[in-house]
C-alpha cells in the first residue's frame, strides 16, 4: 500500500499534501511513513542518530506521528554555489559534486533510494512518497530519480498536485500529464489542487473540464490556508508573512541562508523582515544572523556591504544581535580554514564575540540536542532549558566570551551578543518570550506570551483535506 505525491511544478504544495495524507490516514488508525528520494534543501533536520534529512520529510515524519529517520529522505542536496552541492547521503555527508557530475552518480543513488523505500514499506506497511519540483521536465526523465525513474523503479499509484493560486491550473495539468512517460502516466490516479481562493462553486465547471480532458478524477479542492507548518525551501521567503508588532526584526538573507524555519515562530509573535546584506538597520530593534550552507563566501558578502560597521552600531545603542550557526561563526573574530569549506586561510570576522572557528575536516556535527541557557542578564537568563540540533562543520572556541548555552555558544558580557550552534532555538516558547519580552519592555509595549503548548497544526491540517478532498478515495487508491 503506497502512493506517490507527483506536482505539477515547484511550491505547489506537494510536502503539505503528503502530510495531510500521513495524518488522515494515521487518524484513521492507518500507519504509514513518508518518503522523499531526493530533496534539494538548505533547510535540514537532524534525527536521533545524528542523521540530516530535509525539514519537509521531518514535518510529514510527525504528522505520520513518526520519529523522523534518514531513510524518509536518503538523498538530500545541498546547494554550495558555483553549480556545486554537498551530497547528503542516508543522513551522512558523502561528496560535493558539481551537478554534472551529479548526473552521473544518479543510477546507483536511485539504487539507494529504492532500497530505502522498501525499508520504509517493510517497517511501516503504507509509505506516501513525494516527488521533486515538477514531474514533467523532460530533459531530465533519464536521470530524474525524484519522479518519472522513481515512478518507474516503483510502479506505484500516483496523485497529481497543482497549484491554482498562479493561474494556469488547466495547462499545469493537462499539458504535465500529456508530457509524462507513457509507463508513468498510466500510473496516475487523481487530481488535487491547492491554494484555492472564493468561492468552490464558481470552480465547479474547470473540474468537469479537467476531467473530462484528462479522464481522472479531482479528488478534491483545497483553500487556501495558512497554519504553522515549516517551510521547505528558500522560495517560502517571499510567501512569508510578519506578525501584527511593534517588535521588528531582522533576519539578515545570506545568499546561502540555511534552516530560516528556525524563526517561524518569531514571525507569528514580532514583526520580521528578512533583509539583505547592507540593508539599513536602525529601524529594526534586534538582528540576526542565521544559518548558512557557505559561511566564509556570505561572510565575506556582509563585510563587502558595509554591515560590519551598521551592526557595531546596533551594539552601542544596545539592541541585540543573535548568531545561529553560521550566523554565530562569522560572529567571532575569526575563522581559519584548512581548505574544507572555502579556500585555505584565515578570515577576520565580524569581531562581535570573542571567540575563534577552525574547519579542520569534511565532517559534520549534526545531533539533537537539550541545552541550559546560563543566567546572563537580560535574555539568556530568562531562557532556561531548551531543545534544538546542530548541524554544522568546523569547531569554535571561545576566549574570553562567556558559555552562552551548557556546552554551546559565546554571549558579550552584557548579555546581547550571543550566539549559538542550535538550531531551532526559537521554535521553542520559552527563548521567543524571553527575547520579545525583553525588547517589548524596552520599547514600552505590551507583550502578551506565548503559550508553552498550542493546538496541533497536523490534526488542523488533516481537518481541512478531510472537508475538502475525497480521503476515502485516496485510501482506495492507496491500497
Amino acid at each position: 500500500m503506497s502512493l506517490l505525491v507527483l506536482g505539477t511544478a515547484s511550491h505547489v504544495g506537494k510536502s503539505v499534501t503528503v502530510a495531510a495524507i500521513c495524518r488522515c490516514l494515521v487518524n484513521r488508525g492507518i500507519t504509514v511513513a513518508p518518503f522523499k528520494s531526493q530533496n534539494m534543501s538548505l533547510n535540514s533536520f537532524v534525527t536521533q542518530d545524528g542523521g540530516e534529512i530535509g525539514i519537509a520529510q521531518a514535518m510529514q515524519a510527525h504528522a505520520a506521528r513518526l520519529e523522523p529517520q534518514t531513510d524518509m529522505n536518503p538523498i538530500l542536496l545541498k546547494p554550495k554555489g558555483e553549480k556545486t552541492s554537498q551530497i547528503v547521503l542516508l543522513g551522512r555527508p558523502y561528496k560535493d559534486v558539481p551537478i554534472i557530475e551529479y548526473y552521473k552518480e544518479t543510477g546507483p543513488l536511485l539504487e539507494q533510494a529504492v532500497a530505502a523505500y522498501g525499508r520504509l514499506a517493510g517497517q511501516f506497511g503504507q509509505v506516501v512518497a513525494e516527488g521533486a519540483g515538477g514531474a514533467a521536465e523532460i530533459n531530465l526523465y533519464d536521470r530524474d530519480i525524484a519522479n518519472t525513474r522513481l515512478a518507474q523503479a516503483l510502479k506505484i499509484p500516483i496523485v497529481l498536485v497543482a497549484d491554482i493560486e498562479r493561474g494556469g491550473v488547466f495547462a499545469q495539468i493537462i499539458g504535465t500529464l500529456d508530457l509524462l512517460p507513457d509507463d508513468v502516466r498510466h500510473l496516475v490516479r487523481g487530481i488535487i489542487i491547492n491554494k484555492f481562493r472564493g468561492d468552490p462553486a464558481i470552480f465547479e465547471p474547470g473540474i468537469r473540464i479537467i476531467e473530462e480532458r484528462t479522464g481522472l478524477p479531482v479528488l478534491g479542492v483545497v483553500p487556501y490556508f495558512d497554519l504553522p507548518l515549516p517551510s521547505e525551501d528558500s522560495l517560502s521567503i517571499a510567501d512569508k508573512k510578519t506578525g501584527d508588532s511593534e517588535i521588528r526584526i531582522a533576519v539578515v538573507r545570506l545568499p546561502h541562508i540555511s534552516n530560516f524555519t528556525d524563526f517561524e515562530l518569531l514571525e507569528r509573535h514580532a514583526a520580521v523582515s528578512y533583509i539583505r546584506p547592507g540593508s539599513p538597520l536602525a529601524d529594526y530593534d534586534c538582528i540576526i544572523l542565521p544559518g548558512t550552507k557557505n559561511t566564509i563566501e556570505d561572510l565575506q558578502v556582509v563585510l563587502q556591504s558595509g554591515m560590519k560597521q551598521a551592526l557595531e552600531a546596533m551594539v552601542k545603542r544596545g539592541a541585540p544581535v543573535i548568531g545561529i550557526c553560521g550566523g554565530y561563526q562569522m560572529m567571532g573574530t575569526e575563522i581559519v580554514d584548512s581548505g574544507v569549506e572555502s579556500r585555505a586561510g584565515t578570515y577576520a570576522g565580524l569581531g562581535l564575540l570573542d571567540c575563534t572557528t577552525r574547519f579542520g575536516d569534511y565532517g559534520k556535527n549534526t545531533r539533537q540536542v537539550r541545552r541550559l541557557a546560563h543566567r546572563v542578564p537580560p535574555i539568556l537568563s530568562q531562557v532556561g532549558e531548551v531543545t534544538g540540533y546542530e548541524i554544522h562543520m568546523g569547531e569554535t572556541k571561545r576566549r574570553s566570551a562567556a558559555e552562552a548555552f551548557s556546552g554551546d555558544g559565546a554571549v558579550s558580557p552584557d548579555g546581547l551578543v550571543f550566539g549559538t550552534y542550535m538550531h531551532g532555538l526559537f521554535s521553542n516558547p520559552r527563548a521567543v518570550n524571553a527575547l520579545l519580552s525583553f525588547l517589548a519592555a524596552k520599547k514600552g509595549t505590551g507583550y502578551t506570551p506565548v503559550p508553552e503548548t498550542g493546538s496541533d497544526p497536523y490534526d488542523q491540517l488533516a481537518g481541512i483535506f478531510e472537508k475538502h478532498v475525497d480521503v476515502g478515495e485516496l485510501i482506495r487508491i492507496l491500497s
